[in-house]
């Protein structure tokens, strides 16, 4: 069972948990009816991109094979055949697809707009597995707008509307993970002496640049989030506090990528660093009071 766990890449789905932004800023957490879109829209959202998981290891297996941590995935391993693997993938596609239809007349009157943006996040991967994750600045860019499409797929599936500043902060956010991501393998592959096409066009320097400016821009776009008049009107004026957090949090990670270099990918920050799961539990906290307990 663990194998195809590691398949579907389910420590990833972490990164679906976006698809709940609308909802919880919203302060619908406790609508039950737009509960169960989300819910709904994270499972979808959790399918198709398990499904780009598998392509992508499919495409990759020869190259995991030489890598010190990728050679143990199912693929590259033999746990799995790739016929197993295709299999695996179309059911994942018939149950993207089939849910999305039988649940439209359930859901919001928004929910072809949500199906149109896993397709589009589905057509755009697939670009990435097979081109474009071997161009530099524009894998980090689709990576971070995958994390966009998350935000909007739960505000089509709930029929909450998403301001411009959250879409702006979601993908600067993203920018910032992908990039302290390129950076980590780029001192890998220093160590190491072996490197990859993905990371042509990227030396240290360069993305401690690119780091330093994402992070700069994100804490300015939460900043722009919270003085907005819509986030002022919706919740308390102090929630311009809860910018803290935010500063605390990106120091931290800028801590560990730049002075510790332990650049790992998003997920692996989210499990492992203590102190950004303190700085996140209580920055929820925070907006939960400000949302549901004025």
């Amino acid at each position: 069972m663990m194998k195809y766990l590691k398949l579907l890449r389910v420590e990833q789905w972490v990164k679906n948990l976006f698809v709940f932004a609308p909802l919880f800023f919203s302060g619908n957490v406790t609508n039950y009816d737009l509960l169960a879109e989300s819910i709904f829209a994270f499972v979808i959202f959790s399918l198709i991109a398990s499904s780009v998981y598998i392509i992508n290891d499919y495409s990759d297996v020869e190259s995991d094979r030489k890598h010190p941590e990728k050679k143990d995935r199912p693929l590259a391993s033999g746990a799995i055949s790739k016929s197993t693997a295709i299999i695996i993938l179309l059911i994942l596609l018939i149950l993207c697809v089939g849910g999305i239809f039988f649940g439209q007349p359930y859901f919001s009157q928004n929910m072809w707009k949500f199906a149109t943006i896993i397709a589009f996040y589905f057509l755009m991967n697939l670009a990435y597995t097979f081109k474009l994750k071997h161009v530099a600045i524009i894998d980090v860019t689709i990576i971070a707008s995958g994390f966009v499409l998350r935000v909007l797929a739960g505000g089509y599936a709930t029929g909450i509307y998403i301001s411009q500043w959250a879409i702006l902060l979601t993908f600067i956010l993203a920018l910032v993970l992908a990039i302290g991501k390129r950076r980590g393998e780029l001192i890998n592959a220093q160590i190491s002496g072996k490197t990859r096409r993905a990371l042509d066009g990227y030396n240290v320097q360069f993305a401690d640049i690119a780091l330093s400016i994402s992070c700069t821009l994100a804490i300015v776009c939460y900043l722009m989030f919270t003085l907005s008049p819509e986030v002022q009107k919706r919740f308390h004026p102090r929630v311009f506090y809860t910018v803290i957090f935010v500063v605390f949090a990106f120091l931290r990670y800028l801590q560990q990528t730049l002075v510790y270099n332990r650049t790992e990918s998003p997920t692996k920050v989210i499990y492992k660093d203590r102190y950004i799961q303190v700085t996140m539990v209580l920055w929820i906290v925070a907006f939960l009071l400000q949302i549901y307990f004025k």
